[in-house]
């Protein structure tokens, strides 16, 4: 394991714009009959804007869309068309995905996407459509979290088609079975498991991979890096679609090719990861040690990432 210096997070240009700071396209929400989930394409647009992201773009089922935007008024939202029982239409949807990432700097993909492991079920094929169809783009950087890995997981042969460049987010469970998937080893409890299992799968689909946890592990199959911040008020829900929101804003701003100077994905995940923690950290000290909720987090994040920049 190389442990390599967690680098600076640049400064903020003083006369940017919204163009300057970038756009991030988030793909998430569900609004199937059986499990409707608004909050989390909501908070992690807003992770998105608080890491000092331009614009954030939410693209939902169109049921949702309205709800969704309510929770954070600062995104701009796109409706992808479903059908009668709320799944997405696979075809459709791929093409509102096409048409409205193309001017995105980043990409963030799963957050409450919804998944059903049922034989050609509806929300499932629907989540499966979109999901696959942004890991053949190769022109913006991704990030997959939560059921666009799911989806990932059940789909054969899905690393031959893997094109994007990516940071995959999977906690124990879904990292599970991507490597089941894959027939690379699993993570266990202790810190070299986790290692190995999380530089096995960054090598095999060629990706940045962040195994959460307590002590999280950022790879890229070649470089490995451990943080050892971070608090238990931390397991929670949403907490997750904070990070990922957060990965596709630092991702919008230093990572596209205008950006000066430009961090490598490697090097954004390290950073998001521990903006994450320590924002979990300062939650923690002037709160409680348990009690919090995502939401609150982001609202820490401007703090955090600003005492990272110094």
């Amino acid at each position: 394991m190389t442990t390599p210096h967690l680098p600076k997070l640049p400064a903020r240009d003083p006369h940017g714009h919204k163009g300057t700071f970038g756009t991030v396209a988030l793909i998430g929400g569900c609004a199937d009959d059986r499990a409707r989930m608004i909050g989390a394409p909501a908070i992690a647009s807003l992770a998105a804007l608080r890491a000092g992201a331009g614009l954030a773009r939410v693209l939902c089922p169109s049921p949702i869309l309205n709800e969704v935007i309510a929770i954070n008024p600062s995104a701009t939202g796109v409706a992808l068309p479903t059908g009668p029982g709320g799944a997405l239409v696979p075809h459709e949807a791929a093409e509102v995905f096409d048409t409205y990432t193309q001017s995105a700097d980043s990409i963030v993909i799963g957050p409450g996407l919804g998944w059903n492991t049922g034989p050609l079920d509806p929300l499932a094929e629907g989540t499966r459509a979109i999901v696959l169809r942004a890991i053949l783009h190769a022109d913006v950087p991704l990030v997959i979290d939560a059921d666009a890995l799911t989806a990932l997981a059940a789909t054969p042969d899905f690393a031959r088609d893997f094109r994007a460049a990516a940071i995959l987010t999977p906690h124990p469970g879904e990292h599970r079975r991507l490597a089941t998937a894959l027939s690379l080893p699993l993570a266990g409890d202790d810190d070299a498991s986790r290692l190995a299992a999380c530089e096995a799968l960054a090598r095999r689909i060629g990706c940045i991979v962040v195994l959460k946890g307590a002590g999280t592990v950022v790879s890229d199959g070649q470089q490995s890096w451990k943080c050892e911040h971070g608090h238990a008020c931390l397991a929670t829900a949403g907490t997750g679609d904070v990070l990922s929101g957060l990965l596709g804003g630092l991702l919008a701003q230093h990572a596209k090719p205008a950006a000066r100077p430009r961090l490598s994905l490697f090097e954004v995940a390290c950073i998001g990861v521990q903006a994450h923690a320590l924002a979990g950290e300062l939650w923690a000290k002037e709160n409680a040690q348990a009690g919090l909720v995502a939401k609150e987090l982001t609202n820490l994040l401007p703090t955090v990432l600003d005492r990272m920049r110094k």
